[in-house]
C-alpha cells in the first residue's frame, strides 16, 4: 500500500476554439479515499471551482484559463498537479473541426509573406489548435532555427539581406503534425521612386493603397507557389522472394530489389534489402519495419514474388508455403497497410510487383478493418485487377516490366501519384505486354509529397530516431587486419549487397621473407553449406553484382554469406594460410577463425518473433504456369529481349517459352483465399541494439 500520494497522469495544456467541450484528467494512487479538487486562475486569483471534486474536470471553454488539481486523503496530506493552460481561440469557424477531432494540430492562422527595408522588423504568427496543445517549430529556407523560435510569433530583426526567404512553421503534438503555408519574406536596402516616375496624387484611395506597394520589375516572374512537405524520416522495405521451396523459383525480383535499393538511398530512404524469406521471417521484417514508422515519416514497403488477389485483398506467398496456398500461408497486404497507418506517418507508399490473379471465387472471406481517412496511402500495382505481371528474360538478369519503368522516374521531384502515372504511362505504351499487362494506382493522397522531399527531424522520439540511426548505418562493417603466427598479415573487407547476403574479401597485405606459394583461402561456418548448396546457382548471379568491385578485383580470396537472418548467435568464418617455408621446404598451413558477431539482421529475426509462424506442410503442388504467347510480337523484339515471362497468381521466369515447366497447367491446385488476420505483435518486438550495427546491407 502507498503510503504517499503519487500523481500518475497530470492534465495537459489545450488550445481550443470557444464553445468546444473539454475534460481535463487526473490520475493519482496512493492510501485509500483519496479525493481531488480543482482549481481555475483568470484575471483574478486563484479560486475554487465549486462542485468539481472528481479526477476528470469536463468544462466548455470560454475563455483562456489555468488549472490545477489538488489531490489530497483524510490525513489532510496532499498534493498539486502541474499547472495547466487551456487556451481559447476566438472566432475560429465550426467546421474547422473534423467530426472526429482527436487533437492533432488544426492550424487556424498562417503566416503571412512582407516586403520590408532593412532595419524594421517583421512579425509572423502562426497558431494552432491541439490537445494537448501543440509546439511550434519555424524553418527558414528549410532549415530549422533555434534560440527561441519555437514560439507561435516569430520576430525578424531584417538587419540583413540574407534574412530574406521562404519561413514557415511546422505544428506538432502527441497526435500529429501539421505545416503552414510557406510565406516570403524580402528585405530590401532600400526603396526608391525617381521623381519623374512618381505617380500624379489621387484622391482615390485605391491608387493611394497601389502608391505603397513596391515597383515589379517588368521581367520578373510570379512565384510559383506550392506547399513544401517534409519527412521526419524516410524508411524502406524491400522483400524479394526467389527461390521457393514448393513452386517455380523466379529471377527477376533480386535484380528488382537491388537497383530499388540503389536509387532509394539517393533519395536518403533508409533501406533494408532481403531475399528468400520464410513466412515467419516476412512477418518479424515487416515488424521491425513498422518500428521505425512514426509522425511525419515516410514510409515504402516493397515486395516482388509469388502472389495472388482474392475480391480486392493481396497475398504475398513466402518461399515455404506449401502446395497449395492455405490460409495461414500467405500475408495479407492490406493487414501491413493498416498497421503503417496506425504509425501517424505522413505518406505510406506500397508497390506490389506480383500477379493480382483471382483465385477461389467460393472461398468467404476474411474480415479487413477499413483505413481510417487519413489521406496518407499510396498504392502502386505492377499489374492490374485479375491479370498478370511479366519479367523479361534479357541476358544474365531479368527483370520486371514494372520494375523497368520505375526506376526511371522514381527520383523526379513530383508528387507521387503523379510520378506513378508516368511509370503507368510509360509501361502501357511497351509493345511487349500491350493488351497484357497495365499498372494501377490506388491512393488517398491529400497533399503534394514526393519521395523527394526533404528530412526534417521534427515531432520524433528518441526510440524511433535511434532504430532509423541503426538501419542508416547498418552495412557499415569496418576492414579488419589478422595476423598469423608466421607474420603474415591478411586485410579483410566486407560488402554487403543485400541486408541478408554478404561478401567477404580477404587480401594478403603483408608476407614475410621465409614464406613463398602463399595462398589464403576462406570458408563458410559448418551450418551454412546446406543452405548455400540449395541457394548455388542463385548467389552466383548475386556474386556477379559485384563484378565491378575494386575490392573484388584486388582481393585473393571472396566467401558468399547467404541467409544471414537465421544465425542468431553470429558467424564464425575460417581464415587459412598455405605457404612453403624456405627454411625447411615444408609446406605448412595457419588457421585462424574470426566472429562477425550476431549480424543486425539476425539480431532483428529473433526467435521471440519466428515463433509466430506456425509449421507448414511439405506438401508439393504442381503450380507452373504456362509462358506467354509472342504471337503479336515482333520477331526482332522476341529475339533481342531472349523470352518473356509470366509471373502465374505468381511472378515467374522460364528459360524460354519452350521449356517444359510451360506446357504445365494450373489445373486444381489453385491457392486457397487467405486469412487476413495476421497479427502484428509490436510489443513483443525485440529492442535495436547499439553493439549490431556492424553488419548489415552497404550498397557497392
Amino acid at each position: 500500500m502507498l503510503k504517499e500520494i503519487l500523481i500518475t497522469e497530470h492534465p495537459v495544456n489545450a488550445c481550443v476554439p470557444a464553445g468546444y467541450p473539454l475534460t481535463l484528467r487526473c490520475r493519482a494512487e496512493g492510501p485509500p479515499s483519496l479525493q481531488f479538487q480543482w482549481f481555475q486562475q483568470a484575471k483574478f486569483p486563484c479560486c475554487q471551482i465549486p462542485g468539481a471534486t472528481q479526477p476528470d474536470l469536463c468544462i466548455v471553454a470560454q475563455e483562456t484559463q489555468l488549472y490545477i488539481c489538488r489531490v489530497h486523503d483524510q490525513h489532510n496530506n496532499s498534493k498539486f498537479s502541474h499547472w495547466v493552460k487551456v487556451k481559447v481561440l476566438q472566432n475560429v469557424a465550426k467546421d474547422l473541426l473534423p467530426v472526429k477531432w482527436k487533437g492533432e494540430p488544426i492550424i487556424t492562422v498562417n503566416p503571412k509573406g512582407a516586403t520590408v527595408k532593412a532595419g524594421r522588423q517583421v512579425v509572423l504568427k502562426c497558431l494552432a489548435l491541439g490537445i494537448p496543445a501543440p509546439d511550434y517549430q519555424w524553418y527558414h529556407n528549410g532549415n530549422h532555427l533555434h534560440c527561441g523560435k519555437k514560439k507561435a510569433e516569430l520576430t525578424i530583426t531584417a538587419e540583413k539581406v540574407s534574412e530574406s526567404g521562404s519561413y514557415l512553421c511546422c505544428v506538432t503534438n502527441e497526435k500529429g503534425e501539421h505545416w503552414s503555408h510557406p510565406v516570403e519574406v524580402t528585405i530590401v536596402e532600400d526603396i526608391i521612386l525617381q521623381p519623374s516616375l512618381q505617380p500624379p496624387l489621387s484622391s482615390d484611395p485605391l491608387v493611394e493603397k497601389t502608391r505603397e506597394l513596391p515597383l515589379k520589375r517588368s521581367n520578373e516572374k510570379e512565384p510559383d507557389w506550392k506547399d513544401q512537405f517534409y519527412a521526419t524520416d524516410k524508411v524502406a522495405l524491400l522483400v524479394g522472394n526467389n527461390r521457393y521451396q514448393s513452386h517455380p523459383s523466379l529471377l527477376a525480383p533480386m535484380m528488382d530489389v537491388f537497383e530499388l535499393t540503389l536509387l532509394l538511398r539517393q533519395l536518403n530512404f533508409r533501406v533494408v534489402s532481403l531475399l528468400d524469406l520464410t513466412k515467419s521471417e516476412m512477418l518479424t521484417a515487416v515488424n521491425q519495419f513498422l518500428q521505425l514508422l512514426g509522425k511525419g515519416v515516410y514510409g515504402l514497403f516493397y515486395y516482388a514474388g509469388h502472389g495472388y488477389e482474392r475480391s480486392g485483398r493481396n497475398y504475398m506467398v513466402p518461399i515455404d508455403a506449401p502446395q497449395p496456398y492455405r490460409p495461414e500461408n500467405c500475408i495479407s497486404v492490406q493487414n501491413i497497410l493498416q498497421k503503417m497507418q496506425e504509425r501517424q506517418t505522413a505518406l505510406n507508399v506500397l508497390l506490389l510487383d506480383t500477379c493480382r490473379k483471382w483465385y477461389n471465387p467460393k472461398c468467404a472471406l476474411s474480415e479487413v478493418k477499413p483505413l481510417e481517412p487519413w489521406g496518407n496511402t499510396v498504392y502502386g500495382y505492377a499489374t492490374s485487377e485479375d491479370a498478370e505481371a511479366y519479367e523479361v528474360q534479357d541476358g544474365q538478369f531479368s527483370s520486371g516490366i514494372f520494375m523497368k519503368y520505375l526506376k526511371k522516374h522514381i527520383q523526379k521531384e513530383k508528387k507521387v501519384t503523379h510520378m506513378l502515372e508516368e511509370v503507368l504511362e510509360d509501361l502501357g505504351r511497351d509493345p511487349l505486354v500491350m493488351g497484357k499487362q497495365v499498372m494501377e494506382i490506388k491512393h488517398t493522397l491529400k497533399e503534394g509529397r514526393a519521395l523527394t522531399d526533404t528530412i526534417c527531424r521534427i515531432g520524433q522520439t528518441d526510440k524511433p530516431q535511434a532504430c532509423s540511426d541503426v538501419w542508416a548505418h547498418a552495412g557499415e562493417l569496418p576492414k579488419e587486419t589478422k595476423r598469423f603466427t608466421c607474420g603474415a598479415e591478411v586485410e579483410l573487407c566486407f560488402h554487403a549487397v543485400f541486408s541478408n547476403i554478404m561478401h567477404v574479401y580477404a587480401k594478403l597485405k603483408e608476407v614475410p621473407a621465409h614464406a613463398a606459394n602463399v595462398r589464403v583461402l576462406l570458408f563458410n561456418p559448418p551450418e551454412m553449406l546446406d543452405l548455400l548448396t540449395v541457394a548455388d546457382s542463385h548467389c552466383e548471379k548475386v556474386d556477379s553484382l559485384l563484378a565491378n568491385s575494386s575490392d573484388r578485383e584486388e582481393s585473393d580470396c571472396m566467401l558468399r554469406l547467404c541467409g544471414l537472418q537465421k544465425y542468431q548467435n553470429g558467424v564464425v568464418i575460417r581464415i587459412d594460410l598455405h605457404y612453403t617455408n624456405l627454411k625447411n621446404a615444408e609446406r605448412e598451413h595457419e588457421f585462424l577463425e574470426l566472429n562477425l558477431r550476431s549480424p543486425l539482421v539476425a539480431t532483428l529475426f529473433s526467435k521471440k518473433d519466428s515463433d509466430m509462424d506456425p509449421s507448414s506442410s511439405t506438401a508439393h503442388e504442381n503450380h507452373n504456369a504456362a509462358a506467354m504467347k509472342h504471337n503479336d510480337i515482333p520477331q526482332q523484339q522476341q529475339l533481342s529481349l531472349n523470352s518473356l515471362c509470366t509471373r502465374p497468381g505468381t511472378r515467374r521466369a522460364d528459360n524460354g517459352p519452350n521449356s517444359s515447366a510451360s506446357s504445365q497447367s494450373r489445373s486444381s491446385s489453385e491457392p486457397e483465399e487467405n486469412d487476413e488476420r495476421e497479427l502484428f505483435h509490436l510489443a513483443l518486438l525485440p529492442q535495436w541494439p547499439a553493439s549490431s550495427c556492424s553488419v548489415l546491407d552497404r550498397s557497392v
